[in-house]
Parts: structure tokens; C-alpha cells; sequence
């Protein structure tokens, strides 16, 4: 395990495929919660990457431990890392990346988009151009 990453046993399977919504061996996330994600995100998240792949990244204060453990449960291609402290800060980071962002998580997002505002429709739109990824999948 890289250090700072945490995971419980729900996000240690994370290969191959079953419905375009989910890793091989976790259920399909409901309307509820493809929202409530599509919520945090538009409010806290960030679209972009390295500029060598993409990432979607969600950084919150650790008192917001039980949100980020409810996103390793229903999304959990993603990856949780932390707690880390430092600068007076102590912060949780959940990012998801590589397969499960451009063949899971684009789409749940990209088939969405008019639940987004503008602006966070946008940066999606420019990851998802930056980086090649078809959303429509």
C-alpha cells in the first residue's frame, strides 16, 4: 500500500468490469447516489490531471472521514489517501484515475452533465477533452 493511501475491504476489488457503472463484483451505484457524488463534486471536487492522465480529485477536511469512507463503499474504483497533516491542515484525498475514471466514472458524470452548473460542466468537459476520454461511452 503507497503511504498516505487507506482502504477498506469493499474498495480492494477493483478489476475488470460488469455493468458500465461498477467494478466486476460491486452493484451499479443508484440515482441517489450518482447524485449525491455528482453534489460533492460540482462543490469540492476537481477535474483535470498531471498531463499524463486524468484524475478527479475530492480534498475535505478530516472531520469529513464518513463521507469519504461512504465513496470507497459506492465508488470504489477510486482511491482514498490520508489523513495527512501538514501546514496546520489535515485533510483526506479521494481520486479516482487510470480505467475506472474513463470507463466508469466519465460516463455516471458525462450522462449527467445537465445536473451540473456551467461551470463544473465545464471543467469536466475539459478534462474529458484534454485527455481524450469520450464521456458517452
Amino acid at each position: 500500500m503507497v503511504d498516505g493511501e487507506t482502504r477498506n475491504s469493499a474498495a480492494q476489488v477493483r478489476t475488470g468490469q460488469t455493468r458500465g457503472d461498477a467494478p466486476a463484483g460491486h452493484p451499479a451505484p443508484t440515482e441517489f447516489e450518482i447524485g449525491f457524488l455528482l453534489g460533492i463534486l460540482a462543490g469540492e471536487g476537481h477535474f483535470g490531471g498531471d498531463g499524463r492522465q486524468p484524475e478527479v480529485t475530492l480534498r475535505m477536511h478530516t472531520r469529513h472521514e464518513q463521507l469519504f469512507r461512504w465513496l470507497e463503499a459506492h465508488f470504489p474504483g477510486g482511491r482514498l489517501y490520508g489523513p495527512y497533516h501538514h501546514g496546520g491542515r489535515s485533510y483526506y484525498q479521494w481520486m479516482a484515475r487510470g480505467q475506472y475514471l474513463r470507463q466508469h466514472l466519465a460516463p455516471i458524470i458525462g450522462a449527467r452533465l445537465e445536473r451540473l452548473d456551467a461551470y463544473a460542466a465545464g471543467r469536466f468537459r475539459k478534462m474529458c477533452s484534454d485527455y481524450g476520454i469520450d464521456p458517452r461511452r
